[in-house]
């Protein structure tokens, strides 16, 4: 492998290499990103780089199914437009997406109530039942018997305080509802703030689609409580309609969990570990709290 002096070289050379009428945009780095580095191209388009292990495969799903599904969503998502193939320069595959303009919603909270509609819509255009080669995921999506030892792992975050009571008994009314009769429909399956773009305190873009997988939707319900004001969740699933209560039971047992997981990652974050982000642990705070008391 080539060495570079930075990054910004590398992808740089990688435009140059597979995509050299883009190459001479303008690239600059955006904060943030998990398993990839983000960097914004032109105007109107991003490139995402794989960091982590998992990244790659994450990005040949995006690139596989995002653009089966992204022409009937009613919010921009970053659309892979052009594929970085494995070459002599980089190892893994790479992608060039639309540009999503906004603010994650870590950094710039949904404060609107009409935002409840309007994830309400996304997600019931994207909740269509899945074809059979949809990809599926251990973790998302699955009936939360599954997943108890995952629960019971990341409830230690939170242990001794007050709130644990009611994340553990919101969980375990949501392992006892009934589970999903339906056939497995798409999910986005990484609902969480930081995967949500904001503008003005308003939901206006969803992004990093590699986890999409398909299952129960009470996966991807969660995101009442996780990105939502206080109080919105009623209005949320009016707008959505057609959800029974054991779904709504269960997604409130998703948005525990989850919420759990920001909170132990922005702890990480507020005390320098690696992989850690700061501002999840307060946007997880919030959610959970939204979640026990089920508004």
């Amino acid at each position: 492998m080539e060495k570079f002096r930075s990054q910004q070289d590398l992808v740089r050379a990688l435009l140059q290499e597979q995509h050299p009428d883009l190459a001479d945009l303008e690239l600059r780095d955006v904060a943030g990103g998990w398993d990839n580095t983000l960097w914004r191209l032109g105007p109107e388009l991003g490139v995402r780089l794989p960091r982590t292990e998992r990244a790659p495969a994450l990005l040949r799903t995006e690139q596989k199914w995002l653009p089966v599904l992204a022409d009937r969503l009613p919010l921009p998502t970053p659309t892979p437009v052009r594929v970085g193939e494995p070459s002599a320069l980089f190892e893994h595959t790479w992608t060039i997406t639309r540009w999503v303009e906004g603010e994650p919603a870590d950094q710039a909270p949904i404060t609107c109530a009409d935002a409840a509609e309007t994830l309400a819509g996304f997600l019931k255009a994207l909740h269509q039942q899945a074809p059979a080669q949809a990809p599926a995921n251990p973790t998302r999506g699955v009936p939360l018997t599954r997943i108890l030892d995952e629960f019971n792992g990341s409830l230690g975050v939170i242990a001794g305080e007050a709130s644990a009571d009611g994340a553990r008994e919101t969980w375990e009314r949501a392992v006892a509802a009934p589970g999903w009769q339906g056939a497995p429909t798409w999910l986005h399956g990484d609902l969480h703030p930081a995967n949500v773009i904001a503008q003005d305190g308003m939901l206006s873009g969803v992004i990093d689609f590699g986890l999409m997988c398909a299952g129960d939707p009470a996966t991807d319900l969660s995101a009442a409580w996780l990105l939502l004001p206080a109080g919105m969740a009623s209005r949320f699933f009016s707008a959505y309609e057609d959800v029974d209560e054991a779904t709504i039971t269960r997604a409130r047992g998703w948005a525990v969990l989850r919420a759990l997981h920001l909170i132990r990652i922005g702890r990480n974050g507020r005390l320098g570990l690696p992989g850690g982000k700061p501002t999840w642990e307060p946007a997880g705070r919030a959610a959970l709290e939204r979640a026990v008391a089920g508004n």
